[in-house]
């Protein structure tokens, strides 16, 4: 029995393609790994995400009321002994465009 060439290209063109089924089947295993990493990655970098949103919200919710006029008042007033200015203790100060240029320098 002699085998010729086509045969034997047949042959191993057969071999080729039972052995690069699980091949590809590996590969495809690997790749949904990698892809069940990454989506857990996102769900992860989503949540951090959220509550990085509250704690900024929070934040400045704190910065407002920090602020508040009716606060700093009240630390003017009570803690650092301050009062509202007469209008006789009022001193305006007025500069020209020019005066203002030589301060500057």
């Amino acid at each position: 029995m002699k085998l010729d060439f086509s045969q034997i290209f047949k042959t191993a063109l057969v071999c080729l393609f039972a052995l690069s089924i699980p091949a590809l089947l590996v590969i495809d295993g690997i790749h949904a790994r990698k892809y069940t990493d990454l989506e857990k990655q996102v769900e992860e970098l989503e949540k951090r995400q959220k509550q990085l949103i509250e704690e900024n919200k929070k934040l400045i919710t704190d910065i407002s009321l920090l602020s508040s006029s009716e606060r700093i008042e009240d630390i003017a007033r009570d803690s650092l002994g301050m009062r509202e200015a007469e209008s006789d203790e009022i001193v305006r100060v007025e500069m020209s465009a020019s005066s203002a240029k030589k301060a500057g320098n």
